[in-house]
């Protein structure tokens, strides 16, 4: 058995080197793996916590990586001495509680929305802001139980928690809907330099890539000297400096606009509390037309397209006859409006009216050319999930969005692809669909075997959040989604943060948060060819993953 293992097991033995050639295990070190009971699991949770530091708006990643560092030694106090089989249960326990506490302090912000409509809501707070956490914590949970099953002394283990954490977070992001928010990969993907790997490997790429960096540290104090004490640090490093130096040489001069385009991206700061009530319609439409008939800066181009955000009217649009020829009338000869809006389908006799989540395109005509309707929806948010919805209903409980029924989910074999005149092809999101890699285009598209697409839109409502990391993280991940497919980022948010992003992720032009403002600015051409992320999708991350598998698995093969 390793000479740290062996320490760690036996709380009576001396904190001295074990083994020849082997270093002193610190004190310290000893401690944290000695632990056990309530006290491993709470030093998990705060651990946990503090790694959420590195997510946006902070971005401390060395709070990561000593979140990291603690998890393994931890990790090794419960490895001691144990079968691989026996050791997936206080493993799985050290995860779920790193994990716990990683999205309840990386997720808190999300109590906002209960706030919204208190009266009807403050009672399932508790629910969003801790039971979220808890119930995603499971994720973390096998992730860290499936790297106890291979675990070993010196650096494979660090390989083992990177292929544990990162197929977590996989499933995390695809099982249940999927909730992919605050993968750990966004560590890295906050630099503009560290970020341009996902054009190679995407999110949960890199979020091998912060794992094995934020967890080499751990091998300081445990491993055999002197390479494998500041081996795996010094690799880390290594890495980082690749792909800064990778960031460097792909990030040339701005590139050139898409010639005869000019956005207009509206931000009108509507209060949540208000936006949606019925009596305020004239009001809001007058507000938006305002906003987008503001003069340009002196010798600027007029806008050619104007962008309105999610849900942006709090009636059916489509069915407004008056509200459309209004809206038509503030569009200049040549304008065309994006805009979000619900829309509402004729049932079949005997079904109810079903309403979806849309954007959609209006000319100077008054005429919705082309729509887009909201695939992912937001669970609890925008519909009640199946096999509770019936239970709920009768309870007299809703979704957050006061649909009756709640929204419909667009169909999966339906266009995303815009078809916008004067525009590349558009490929649209809704909210929190640009959270989710590789699933802004559709695969096989007819529309994109013309032309492929030009830009990415996304349309959203932060206003649930409020002042807090919330829609700062929302913009942050939207803004990864460019980089991995090789394409400018145009996103109007309600309350904001508006903005226009290059296909490399640098940010053009933002709106500040929670200011009636607007945004004008030319739409960067994409990268010709696409990017290999956007061509091949998770492939690499899966050779990724694999890799750290079969390094864990050598390892234990190892007399």
């Amino acid at each position: 058995m390793d000479g740290y293992a062996r320490s760690a097991a036996v709380p009576s033995a001396p904190v001295r080197d074990p083994e020849p050639g082997r270093a002193a295990v610190p004190g310290a070190v000893l401690a944290i793996a000695r632990l056990t009971g309530w006290r491993r699991l709470g030093l998990a949770w705060l651990v946990g916590a503090l790694g959420a530091l590195a997510m946006p708006p902070y971005g401390i990643v060395p709070a990561l990586a000593v979140s990291l560092t603690v998890a393994v030694w931890l990790q090794d106090g419960a490895a001691a001495g144990q079968t691989p089989l026996r050791r997936f249960w206080p493993c799985f326990l050290i995860g779920w509680a790193w994990g716990f506490g990683y999205l309840t302090a990386g997720l808190w912000w999300l109590g906002q929305a209960f706030l919204v409509e208190a009266d009807e809501f403050l009672w399932a707070l508790p629910l969003g802001v801790i039971g979220l956490p808890f119930a995603l914590g499971l994720f973390y949970g096998a992730g860290f139980g499936a790297a106890g099953l291979l675990w070993s002394p010196g650096a494979a283990r660090i390989a083992a928690l990177a292929f544990g954490i990162a197929a977590a977070e996989w499933l995390r992001g695809h099982l249940f809907t999927g909730f992919p928010w605050n993968t750990l990969g966004m560590s890295l993907a906050q630099n503009l330099w560290l970020m341009q790997g996902a054009a190679l490997i995407g999110l949960y790429g890199l979020t091998i890539l912060a794992v094995l960096v934020c967890a080499a540290p751990a091998t300081l104090a445990t491993g055999p000297r002197p390479l494998g004490r500041f081996g795996p640090p010094a690799a880390a490093a290594a890495l980082l400096a690749g792909m800064a130096a990778y960031g460097v040489e792909r990030l040339g001069p701005p590139d050139p606009v898409v010639a005869g385009v000019r956005l207009r991206l509206v931000q009108p700061n509507l209060p949540q509390d208000a936006k949606f009530r019925p009596e305020n319609r004239a009001d809001i439409v007058d507000r938006y037309i305002e906003l987008s008939q503001r003069p340009v800066e002196a010798g600027a181009p007029e806008p050619t397209h104007i962008v309105w955000p999610e849900s942006a009217f709090p009636f059916l649009i489509q069915r407004d006859p008056d509200a459309l020829a209004k809206v038509a009338a503030g569009l200049k000869p040549g304008q065309h409006l994006i805009t979000g809006a619900a829309r509402a389908e004729e049932p079949l006799p005997g079904e109810r009216l079903r309403y979806f989540n849309a954007v959609m395109v209006i000319g100077p005509d008054g005429r919705i050319s082309d729509s887009y309707d909201k695939v992912h929806l937001v669970p609890f948010g925008e519909y009640l999930p199946a096999p509770l919805d019936a239970a709920l209903r009768a309870l007299g409980l809703r979704q957050f969005v006061a649909i009756p029924g709640g929204f419909s989910p667009g169909s999966l074999a339906a266009q995303r692809i815009l078809s916008v005149p004067d525009l590349p092809p558009v490929a649209a999101t809704i909210c929190y669909e640009a959270i989710f890699p590789h699933a802004i285009l559709p695969a096989g598209h007819a529309a994109l075997a013309q032309e492929p697409a030009g830009l990415i839109l996304n349309v959203t409502n932060d206003a649930w959040f409020g002042d807090t990391p919330g829609p700062r993280q929302h913009l942050a991940q939207a803004r990864l989604r460019a980089v991995e497919e090789g394409l400018p980022l145009v996103r109007d948010a309600n309350t904001g943060i508006s903005a226009v992003i290059d296909p490399y992720g640098r940010i053009l032009g933002r709106t500040p948060l929670d200011e009636e403002t607007w945004l004008d600015a030319d739409l960067p051409a994409r990268i010709p060819g696409g990017t290999l992320y956007g061509r091949f999708g998770d492939a690499a991350f899966a050779l990724m993953l694999a890799a750290c598998l079969g390094g864990a698995l050598i390892a234990r093969r190892r007399p």
